[in-house]
């Protein structure tokens, strides 16, 4: 049963002020997962003039690596705060940002290329909505590229015990265990949708930078966090 003391999504709002300083270490973290995410991502899209839609973008980290990579990118999060910090940050970036949920996109049908969703499908309130809300706003032949945490022993260790009690590489509360998914149940909801589905994979520490924050890459194994794709079927 989900622990109404965890699934603290208040903490983007709380540091939004902060967010591109540097001085959290826990949202360096978050910035240092990005290279990781988009080594991989990067191997099925090519990002230049493709509108891409940043599910859960927080402070725009995510958006402005994809801004980089040319796409024309549009951000959402129910993070308010978190998002006027994206807005002040992009400067004279092209970048749209939204605030808003996952359950109830403001987008028409096919609006997108791709969507990008990472550290969010383990804190959304439905999951299956947000999966159809996502199938629904991709063009078809649409790409999803996600990241989530599985539902195991080991993840509970890992981001519980580990990331947010020992370590403090996130502020406790932040993950509800029981809100995690099993990778076998994220394929269900993914194919309940309409999408094809790809393989998973494992992410995870790789190294450590000169502050002593973890670097993230690719990991064989998707027993804590893993990656993955879906497409929506091309019907031309």
């Amino acid at each position: 049963m989900p622990d109404g003391t965890r699934n603290d999504l208040t903490i983007y709002d709380a540091v939004a002020d902060q967010w591109w300083s540097d001085e959290i270490r826990w949202v360096r973290t978050l910035k240092n997962m990005v290279p990781g995410r988009l080594a991989y991502f990067d191997r099925f899209v090519d990002w230049r003039g493709k509108a891409v839609l940043d599910l859960g973008c927080a402070g725009g980290f995510m958006a402005e690596a994809l801004d980089d990579r040319g796409a024309r990118v549009t951000g959402i999060d129910p993070a308010a705060e978190a998002i006027a910090a994206a807005r002040a940050h992009a400067g004279d970036r092209a970048i749209r940002y939204d605030v808003g949920v996952g359950e109830a996109l403001p987008y028409a049908e096919a609006s997108f290329d791709a969507v990008v969703c990472v550290d969010v499908l383990e804190h959304v309130e439905d999951l299956t909505r947000v999966v159809a809300e996502v199938y629904r706003v991709l063009k078809p032949g649409g790409l999803f590229l996600f990241d989530t945490i599985n539902r195991s022993p080991l993840s509970r260790l890992a981001v519980i015990t580990l990331a947010e009690d020992v370590l403090k590489l996130l502020p406790k509360g932040t993950h509800d265990p029981a809100l995690f998914i099993r990778p076998r149940e994220l394929r269900a909801a993914l194919t309940g949708a309409g999408f094809t589905v790809g393989r998973f994979t494992g992410l995870g520490p790789r190294g450590l930078t000169r502050r002593g924050d973890f670097t993230f890459g690719r990991l064989p194994g998707t027993a804590i966090i893993y990656m993955g794709t879906a497409r929506k079927p091309d019907l031309t």
